[in-house]
């Protein structure tokens, strides 16, 4: 069993290795990962052998809090980012309300400002000493924290960064104490030289600064982390609280939580869609940007699927609830980016095993560096600042940070553009492939057969041809018969009634259209009433050699026409495989077709290499045999028999419209079915671990520099020595760094292009296919009169939403519009009408 906690107290990656540490301890327990950026830890357990309250308590015991977490974001839950960020700001504000008189007193031996006589001389030294430590106290009060968790850590065996703070910042505090006893005995027998040199190293003000900075740091930092899980706030925000069902006959307004499988749902124009659900009445375009990237809206039918969160543009409709709460796609969706966001990559295992054994180090360095600088003649003020400044200047917080902050942003970075990515590991694995193996049918083609060519003989228009090849075809159950329907119905062809309709099986269909019989079917039909011509099979072998499949439309007497029938390539599939090629990966293309089908796929889109005629448990022997050579290997596909070598490679790439079981056994998820987002996917990879790379540099880089600095090592050399209250703010200053840094991945782009689908066919005007870039429509008007109603027709058209060229002509009565998306026509009319004119005719060009 897997589950994920929540996790209180954490500061630095030694507290998730010391938590991590613990849980791993427990009996029962076989996986841990803590993340410090979203305070979670994930167990993998066994439940017969331990309890989540166990475990909670382990963490409970190791000075941090833990509870198990149920997904949902309360208000009373303390550890949100809400309540923490809150939290750290009353801590800072009062921190600095204190600190600013505290610091005008303590540093005014070094300026020349005004300050009140009673903090003056030798004589006011008590006064002055104790005004400092009266004015520290609440800031050591409301930062207890570093003190409580520190302490408790350090007395458990496992120092953290709050051991480090409250060691450093106590440390001043004490000797501050110390100092103020030591004035006192001064003036007690009149030793005002001993007086004067305890009252310049009060410490007081370094306590004070040294929590304060540290505090505005983790404030600037939390703020800063907050950004990073954006994308799973926005998506969190998209479903709608209520939506209106139909119970008992009546429409009821439900909250979301209410709705259940089963349930029918209506939807109007402008609202989002509340649950996962298949439409069973009305039509509309729904906008599916903000789950998939694609800009323009979808048209949707009875029978079409619609996904909870996306937003309906246009019509009304009504559809049956088939997933609800955490099984919607929406709400899988956001478990897959908070999965991939706790789970830890391989990458950031440096980190952690650095950081388990770094605050015991720096501890056992300040010790050093203090002991060290006594021995050779200096003071021990002197020793005690450096130190307190390798202690505070060493926080390990950057390193903690540098992986898991760039692997939120990242995965909702791909999260936002229809990039599903799984876990951390995965998202690391991707900029190291150098083979992408491409299943063929519905990966690099559309996965359905569609219409290709058209060819005429005699007489016979295209159109002609269409409509007797879509009566003949709409009684029959053939997957190529759909194809030849769903072109006619894009063509708003007219379809006949047919009389004596015949399948014949292994050949063709045959009909009585007006009085007339008229067969379409393969060649073997054609032959068979002996139609037959030399002319007519060099035609159709030529497009049997491109992997089509020619269907011949005939009557009695003579061939009328051939329609070529093929599963056809994806807009964007070529494209994308020149980009792999271009930066340098193998390309492959696997695939169960014989080999004519796949070199003429091969032919289109420029795959390199070819696999064919391999059975579907072959696949994964072919991943495996490719893995032998030393190849890091990604599969991509989205059929059921995909799934073993979805597994079997070291990334698997799912096509999100694929089934659900090629989906689960892979890593990533495509969700716009576009090939071009696993060249998106593997440029995101190699950003993220780039990010990574420069965070853990210089988190490495700021300790290997700072920390000599503050143990002195240059003051012999150069007389630098580093001030405690300067080593906080630099310490405070690498992890806001390092989480900036992390954020500049929201500016990576993704290689996009729009899809434009446009049928040409000859001696004919070229047509645009519904739901392309450009669309025309020719809308016949009654009533115009002047140039006042030609201005106002056009002025009322170019203002609805998809319009971006409107020309009227009124001679002709006619509006011509032309349109970036499919508008419906009830759209274009009801303006019109409402203007007071009459609309006759409305025509697609």
């Amino acid at each position: 069993m897997k589950k994920i906690f929540n996790v209180i107290g954490m500061s630095c990656s030694a507290c998730s290795s010391s938590i991590g540490k613990t849980v791993r301890r427990l009996e029962g327990v076989k996986a841990v990962n803590v993340n410090l950026l979203t305070n979670t830890m994930q167990v993998e357990f066994d439940e017969n052998v331990i309890t989540t309250g166990a475990i909670c308590q382990a963490v409970k015991e190791s000075g941090y809090g833990a509870n198990l977490a149920d997904g949902k974001k309360s208000a009373k839950n303390e550890n949100t980012e809400k309540d923490i960020v809150e939290q750290m700001w009353f801590r800072l504000k009062n921190s600095f309300l204190f600190m600013i008189p505290l610091m005008y007193i303590s540093m005014h031996h070094m300026f020349t400002y005004p300050l009140p006589a009673i903090f003056h001389g030798t004589e006011n030294a008590i006064t002055y000493a104790f005004s400092q430590f009266l004015l520290t106290l609440p800031i050591l009060y409301v930062n207890r924290k570093y003190y409580i968790v520190g302490f408790k850590s350090l007395l458990s065996g496992h120092p953290n960064m709050d051991s480090l703070i409250a060691i450093g910042s106590g440390a001043a505090f004490i000797y501050g104490v110390g100092a103020i006893f030591a004035i006192g005995h001064g003036l007690g027998i009149g030793d005002f030289e001993y007086v004067k040199q305890y009252m310049g190293d009060l410490y007081f003000e370094s306590a004070a600064m040294i929590l304060t900075l540290i505090t505005l740091g983790k404030y600037l930092e939390t703020k800063s982390k907050r950004k990073t899980s954006e994308a799973i706030e926005k998506l969190l925000q998209l479903t709608p609280k209520q939506a209106t069902v139909i119970r008992d006959g009546k429409e009821v307004d439900l909250s979301v939580e209410e709705i259940i499988v089963g349930d029918i749902v209506i939807v109007k124009p402008g609202q989002s869609i509340a649950v996962d659900g298949v439409i069973t009445s009305g039509t509309s375009f729904v906008d599916e940007s903000m789950l998939t990237g694609e800009s323009l809206p979808v048209e949707k039918n009875v029978g079409d699927l619609v996904i909870a969160a996306t937003l309906n543009k246009s019509g009304v409709f009504e559809f049956k609830a088939t997933k609800v709460g955490k099984d919607t796609t929406l709400a899988q969706i956001i478990q897959l980016v908070e999965s991939a966001s706790a789970s830890k990559a391989p990458i950031a295992r440096l980190a952690d095993k650095v950081s388990g054994i770094f605050v015991p180090v720096v501890i056992g360095i300040a010790i050093l560096s203090a002991a060290i600088w006594i021995l050779v003649g200096e003071s021990i003020t002197f020793a005690l600042s450096i130190g307190i400044a390798v202690l505070v200047i060493s926080c390990p917080c950057a390193l903690g940070l540098a992986t898991p902050v760039a692997i939120m942003v990242g995965t909702g970075k791909g999260a936002e553009n229809g990039i599903l990515i799984k876990s951390a590991e995965s998202l690391e694995l991707a900029h190291k492939v150098c083979t992408v193996v491409l299943d063929k049918t519905g990966t690099i083609t559309e996965g359905k057969p569609s219409i290709t060519d058209i060819v005429t003989f005699g007489f016979m228009t295209k159109m002609d041809l269409l409509t007797l090849a879509a009566s003949l075809e709409k009684n029959s159950e053939h997957p190529l018969a759909r194809a030849i329907l769903e072109y006619a119905e894009d063509w708003a062809m007219p379809i006949n009634s047919v009389e004596n309709f015949m399948a014949i099986s292994g050949y063709g269909v045959s009909g009585k259209i007006k009085g007339k019989i008229f067969y379409g079917g393969n060649l073997r039909l054609l032959k068979e009433k002996s139609i037959f011509q030399d002319a007519f099979a060099k035609e159709g072998e030529k497009f049997a050699k491109q992997g089509k499949t020619p269907l011949y439309f005939f009557d009695d007497h003579t061939l009328l026409g051939i329609i070529a029938v093929a599963d056809v390539v994806k807009p964007n599939s070529k494209m994308a495989i020149d980009s792999l090629v271009k930066s340098g990966i193998e390309v492959i293309m696997l695939t169960g077709d014989n080999q004519s089908t796949a070199k003429a796929i091969q032919s289109i889109v420029g795959v390199p290499k070819v696999i064919a005629e391999v059975l579907p448990q072959d696949k994964e022997k072919v991943i495996r045999d490719l893995q032998a050579e030393g190849k890091v290997v990604a599969m991509v596909g989205d059929g059921i028999n995909d799934a073993p070598a979805l597994t079997r490679a070291d990334v698997g790439i799912a096509i999100g419209a694929g089934t659900d079981i090629a989906v689960e056994s892979a890593d990533i998820v495509l969700m716009k079915n576009d090939l071009l987002d696993v060249v998106n996917a593997i440029a995101l990879s190699k950003a993220v671990i780039k990010n990574i790379k420069q965070n853990l540099f210089w988190a490495f880089f700021y300790n290997c520099i700072g920390i000599p600095l503050a143990a002195g090592v240059f003051f012999t050399l150069w007389g630098l020595k580093l001030n405690p209250m300067f080593g906080a703010a630099a310490m405070s200053l690498s992890s806001v760094c390092v989480v900036s840094n992390a954020l500049r991945l929201k500016l990576f782009k993704f290689q996009v292009t729009e899809k434009i689908s446009v049928y040409h066919m000859k001696n004919e005007k070229p047509r645009v296919k519904k739901g392309a870039i450009q669309m025309k429509k020719v809308i016949t008007i009654e009533g115009m009169m002047c140039k006042h109603c030609q201005g106002k027709v056009e002025k009322i058209l170019k203002e609805i939403d998809g319009v971006t060229n409107v020309e009227v002509n009124l001679e002709e009565k006619t509006a011509t519009v032309m349109m970036d998306k499919v508008i419906d026509d009830r759209l274009l009319t009801e303006p019109i009408v409402d203007a007071d004119y009459e609309v006759l005719n409305i025509q697609e060009k």
